[in-house]
Order: C-alpha cells, then sequence, then structure tokens
C-alpha cells in the first residue's frame, strides 16, 4: 500500500518489443553471495520514512528493510522472533511480555530497548505528532486505552497507554481483548521502534545524517526524487544473514523506461508492488522470459473511493448506480491482463477464516452488475438530489499507466453505459495522497494490501475511527460489528461480525470495488531468498545472487 486510452503509443511498444529481444545479464561482480547489490523500482518518491508516518506500499518497501519490530514474517507468513527473542501470553490472552535481545542495536550504534518500542508507540497514537498525526494509529487501539489517549479523551495520558518498558530487556503490553493476530501485527511499520532522538527533530526521517535505524539495512544516500540507496547495517544482531551489500531503488515512473532499465541489467527487479510492467507485453515476456516473469496472486483489492460527504455523492443510490454499471470482468480481461480477479467485496482471496479462507466461508455475492437497475437507481438518486443529469464525474489517480488505462475504460462504460460524462486526472503520489486524505476529490483510485493476516485488515480500514477512511463514510452499526469482533476471541463470531459489516459498506458503495490484485514481476536469473509473501510485498532482506 498509485495516462492514455487502453495501451500505449506505438513507438513505446515497438521499443519495449525491441528490448525484449536483448540477452541481458546482471552486473553481479562474482559467483559470491557476499556484497552482491539488487536494484529495483519505486516509480515514485516515498512520502515518509517515518515508521509512524508511512501508510503506503512505496514508503513501506523501503521502510521494512530499514527497521525492524519485535517480529518478523518468513516467506510462508509465519510469526518468526525478530527484536524480540521470546514471549510470554497470559492465560486470558490480554497481557504480552516480550523479551529483547542483547544484541539488538540501532545503526549507530546505540542499544535498542524496550523503552524505544514503548516510546515509538506512544509517539504514533499522540494527536499532536509532527509533521502529522499517524493515519495508522487506529492499529494501535487493540493495546488499552490507546483509542482514548489518540483521540484525546479527558484524562488520558500517554502514561495510561497499556505498554511499558519494565527494563531495558522486558516490554510489557496490555491489551482490551484478546487478539489472535497481534504477534503478526507486531511485524507491521507502525510498530517498529524509534530512535529517541526523534524527540529534537521533527524531520529526522528526511535526511540520510539523522535517520537512524535498528534493520538489516541502513540509509546509504538519498538524492530526492532520483534514488535511495539503502546499505547492509553491520550493527544489526542478524548481519551475518544479510548477503546483499546494498539495495539501490531507481524512482523512474514510467512503465517502458523501467523495462528497458530491467532488459539492459540496470534493474534486476521490474514491476509490482513498487513499480510497473507495461501490460501490453504480457505475452511476449511470458513467451520469451519463462523463468523471470512471474505472475502470483496477492492478498490486494484495486478500489475506487467516493467522497461521501460531497453532493451528489453523498446519495447512496447514486454510488450503487456507478459501481453496477462496470464490468469487472472486462476491466481485468482487456485492461490489466495480469490474472486479476473482478471484486465484489472488500476481502480479498487468499485471508484466513474461521477454518477456510475468508472469501470461500463468505462468498462476495454482495450485488450484481445490472445496467437497467443501474439507470433506475441513478434517476432515482438525482431526483432526490434535485438534479436532472449528473454532474461531470471527477476521478482522480496517481500517476500510472494502468491507473489511467482503468480510469479510461471505467469512464467508457459509465458513457456508453448511463450517459454519464467523466474527467480523469492524475496527480504526483504524495499530493494525491494529501488530497485523498482530506477529502479533495470526487471519486479516486484506493488499494490496500493486508497488513498481516485476518479480515480485519480490510474490514477496520472503513471505520470512523481509521485514520485511512479516506471516504467520509461514518456508520455506527459498522463500528458496532467491529467493536464486536474485536472483543472476543470465538472465530466463528468474529468471521460472521465481520462479513456483516463487509456487506453494509458494500451494500451502501461507500467504495467500487474492481479487482483484487495480482503481483506481476520480473526478476533476474541468480537472485535467491527474494519473495513476494502472500499480500503482495517484496520482502528483499536476506535476499542473495548466486550465479550459475
Amino acid at each position: 500500500m498509485s495516462k492514455k486510452k487502453y495501451g500505449f503509443t506505438m513507438i513505446s511498444v515497438l521499443l519495449a518489443l525491441a528490448l525484449v529481444a536483448v540477452g541481458c545479464t546482471p552486473k553481479q561482480e562474482s559467483g559470491s553471495s557476499e556484497g552482491s547489490v539488487f536494484r529495483m523500482n519505486l516509480a515514485t518518491e516515498p512520502p515518509s520514512l517515518d515508521p509512524a508516518q508511512v501508510q503506503d506500499q512505496v514508503s513501506a518497501t523501503v521502510v521494512n528493510g530499514l527497521f525492524e519490530g519485535l517480529t518478523r514474517k518468513n516467506e510462508k507468513g509465519e510469526v518468526e522472533p525478530a527484536v524480540a527473542k521470546e514471549w510470554k501470553i497470559s492465560d486470558d490472552g490480554k497481557t504480552y511480555t516480550f523479551t529483547i535481545r542483547d544484541d539488538a542495536k540501532w545503526s549507530n550504534g546505540d542499544p535498542v530497548t524496550a523503552g524505544d518500542f514503548e516510546y515509538a508507540w506512544k509517539r504514533a497514537l499522540d494527536p499532536n505528532l509532527k509533521p502529522a498525526a499517524s493515519a495508522y494509529a487506529y492499529q494501535l487501539y487493540y493495546i488499552k486505552n490507546a483509542e482514548a489517549y489518540n483521540t484525546a479523551a479527558d484524562g488520558v495520558t500517554a502514561d495510561d497507554v497499556g505498554v511499558k518498558a519494565v527494563d531495558d530487556h522486558t516490554l510489557q503490553v496490555e491489551l482490551n481483548s484478546p487478539t489472535p493476530y497481534f504477534l503478526g501485527l507486531m511485524s507491521f511499520t507502525v510498530f517498529y521502534p524509534v530512535h529517541k532522538s526523534a524527540k529534537e527533530n521533527e524531520q529526522w526521517a528526511t535526511d540520510v545524517s539523522t535517520l537512524v535505524s535498528n534493520g538489516p539495512f541502513k540509509m546509504s544516500d538519498w538524492k530526492k526524487n532520483n534514488s535511495i540507496t539503502i546499505a547492509k547495517n553491520d550493527n544489526y544482531y542478524a548481519k551475518d544473514d544479510i548477503k546483499l551489500s546494498k539495495v539501490v531503488f531507481s524512482e523512474v515512473n514510467d512503465s517502458n523506461t523501467e523495462l528497458s532499465m530491467y532488459q539492459t541489467g540496470e534493474l534486476d527487479y521490474a514491476g509490482m508492488p513498487t513499480g510497473l510492467i507495461p501490460n501490453e507485453q504480457f505475452p511476449t515476456l511470458k513467451q520469451n522470459n519463462p523463468d523471470e516473469f512471474k505472475i502470483q496472486g496477492s492478498a490486494s483489492i484495486y478500489y475506487y473511493l467516493f467522497n461521501t460527504t460531497q453532493k451528489p455523492y453523498d446519495n447512496e443510490k447514486i454510488r450503487q448506480a456507478l459501481s453496477m454499471a462496470i464490468s469487472r470482468q472486462d476491466i481485468v480481461d482487456n485492461v490489466t491482463k495480469g490474472e486479476q480477479k473482478p471484486a465484489y467485496g472488500i476481502v480479498p482471496p487468499g485471508i484466513k477464516g474461521e477454518k477456510e479462507d475468508f472469501r470461500t466461508e463468505h462468498p462476495d455475492n454482495y450485488f450484481k452488475e445490472d445496467v437497467e437497475e443501474a439507470k433506475k437507481l441513478l434517476a432515482e438518486g438525482l431526483k432526490e438530489e434535485g438534479l436532472t443529469a449528473m454532474p461531470t464525474v471527477k476521478v482522480t489517480y496517481n500517476t500510472n499507466e494502468l491507473h489511467q488505462a482503468v480510469a479510461e475504460a471505467i469512464a467508457e462504460m459509465w458513457s456508453k453505459n448511463l450517459g454519464i460524462k467523466t474527467e480523469v486526472s492524475k496527480q504526483e503520489w504524495g499530493v494525491f495522497l494529501d488530497n485523498r486524505n482530506h477529502l479533495n476529490y470526487d471519486v479516486a483510485r484506493g488499494g490496500w494490501g493486508a497488513d498481516y493476516d485476518d479480515p480485519m485488515t480490510f474490514i477496520d480500514l472503513f471505520s470512523s475511527k481509521s485514520g485511512n477512511n479516506n471516504t467520509g463514510f461514518a456508520n455506527k452499526e459498522y463500528d458496532d460489528l467491529i467493536k464486536e469482533a474485536y472483543s472476543t476471541d470465538d472465530q466463528a463470531k468474529r468471521m460472521e461480525a465481520m462479513s456483516k459489516a463487509e456487506s453494509l459498506v458494500i451494500g451502501t458503495r461507500a467504495i467500487m470495488p474492481i479487482y483484487y490484485y495480482s503481483t506481476v514481476y520480473m526478476i533476474k536469473p541468480g537472485f535467491k531468498g527474494i519473495f513476494i509473501d502472500y499480500k503482495g510485498d517484496i520482502d528483499y532482506n536476506r535476499g542473495y545472487y548466486e550465479a550459475k
């Protein structure tokens, strides 16, 4: 957790086709796994490298190499010890006691302590955090008094929050209710520690000289809007497991250029989650580079948000009409072309339910596409709004060829099926996020990947308390269902409550689900230990290069 009709110009297509045929070898110096460099593309400048401020996949991709939490997840998605070497859970499931490793250090050599975690979590909850409040603060609401502190409830201070450094190596956390996925959450960005030097410098995460981290890598070079280089952190407790000497992130926002850089050996990795390969090239790349071209399902969703605080998008019938008047199958077949699946819910396949996949146990049959019904709903909605015709729909998206192609396809469907005029426009990633966060849009592109393996990672996104709810949607029944799911460890009851909540948000069409993502990428032969996880994120931390 972002551009011309359905494809690209003939010149760019011919260029890309020519590059496909070029035989290239990654520019690694030797067959040794030590000291190799991994190069990939971000497509845009990360809005923030502060763990408390991260709310997008581009930023997280860098931050996940720089920082590490109490736990981490392996390629199978299993929780493993990280900065915490062990933990104990109370019989009632509400108190966690983590033991911090003796050899955990910051990149500047300072020891990582339990106090660094307490400081970081309370900092993320601080309603007056600078330069901005954390959009992910609500993920800490599982902790006792965290919500009250974050919302500035009367009399509640940081001292009341249920996280305490008992000593330098012991962190005690009190939860409101048993939370079966809490250990998995500990590997998520907002739960990463922050060095206490951040107290004196609110811009600490914007400069190489002041960005102190505790993960496998540390900041090495940062050319704003051009590239970022992170280098192996020799103070990392498991430095012997880190074989890459550097990871270099280019910032190229053109899919044809990205493919060119991959084909000429300037990149070792191209495509999602932070870049893009031209979808017109998929068949050729699949045929000519079968060992490098990959398509993998991911637990993430692509959708449109409606600004429900703005007329006429505050009208439920109008939102329903817009959602019912498009063909999701046509979009995945003719526009995205990457084995995506049409979406009619917000929880994608690949997320655990009670016993099986949540989507298997609770199918996303909440609505059907129906042009005639959409016309009827639109007419009724316009009448309720006192309008004789639908105003021009303004759709915004972050600069990306695929987002443009999807927007133009949907605009064409709305025009054909509802007689609606649509204006599509692109914005630079940081500007786009800021406008979306401040509800400065009509209809906007959205995308969400799992932060942990539970439906709640998608369901609580649209609660009235979520800092990532950029729709204006607020519904007491929805919030109550989330509270019900939070407060019980009965998995059957939890899943049923979340299914009801999903039905409610989809029924009101606060968002318009479009498709469940797949991750399309290319990686050079010889790179091992670098993987795309179940949610579509890349993990390069323990990667290495092995020459043939």
